[in-house]
């Protein structure tokens, strides 16, 4: 029974995804966005559980891909098509498709991560859940916008600015860290535990809009930190 307790909750990840993508295309971005976050807590409990009890599978693995090329593949790139489309009705109708460019390089990163035995023991190219936060992160931005970054936001370049930069990322011979404790000292985790202190301080004060800055704050830790932790998931 134990074995399967993963892989269900890899299941509540892809369905969480399902509820997402309806979400977007529904006009609901808001909503969308929360599905992810819950989509991202289960892709996040499903590794630990893993571990926990001592369980792997090639179908866990398999069905992790799968779930998170839906929850983190599929409902940014229609996240993005929405927002082009709120964007302006002087843009081409043809833009907001551009969005799912973002999709077509999460599906080439999930493929790499699946086949390059490198990333083992490390993340090379930003993991699909934190590309999708940031995207998530846009429409909670906008519903409480206490800073006026609205017309910011919205801008059609910003957007499509963002989408290559983040498809970029995705598939970059890029080292991250993982947020995988092996042991509770200090020292064995002083990168993640500074990373985790920092994030909590940025959501503190900023709240949504510190989640772009926490992906960014991830990717400079990894690029200047000469340690490197493993990482176990796409």
């Amino acid at each position: 029974m134990k074995k399967h307790l993963p892989n269900a909750v890899t299941c509540l990840n892809l369905f969480s995804g399902c509820l997402a993508l309806c979400a977007a295309f529904a006009g609901n971005l808001v909503l969308a966005a929360y599905f992810v976050a819950l989509a991202a807590l289960f892709d996040f409990f499903d590794g630990l559980l893993a571990r926990a009890l001592h369980v792997s599978s090639p179908i866990g693995k398999d069905l992790d891909s799968l779930a998170d090329m839906v929850s983190f593949g599929v409902v940014p790139g229609a996240l993005l098509f929405a927002l082009l489309t709120q964007a302006g009705t002087d843009l081409p109708d043809w833009l907001p498709y551009a969005g799912f460019v973002l999709t077509v390089f999460s599906a080439l990163r999930l493929a790499k991560f699946n086949n390059d035995t490198r990333q083992s023991d490390s993340f090379i190219g930003l993991p699909t859940p934190a590309c999708t936060l940031v995207v998530a992160s846009l429409p909670l931005i906008l519903e409480n916008d206490h800073l006026a970054l609205a017309p910011f936001i919205l801008s059609p370049w910003l957007l499509l600015g963002l989408t290559a930069l983040l498809s970029g990322l995705l598939v970059a011979e890029l080292p991250l860290f993982a947020l995988k404790f092996k042991t509770m000292r200090w020292q064995d985790n002083k990168l993640r535990l500074t990373f985790m202190l920092l994030s909590l301080a940025l959501l503190a004060v900023l709240r949504e809009v510190a989640v772009p800055l926490i992906v960014l704050l991830y990717v400079l830790l990894s690029v200047f930190s000469p340690a490197k932790a493993p990482a176990t998931a796409a």
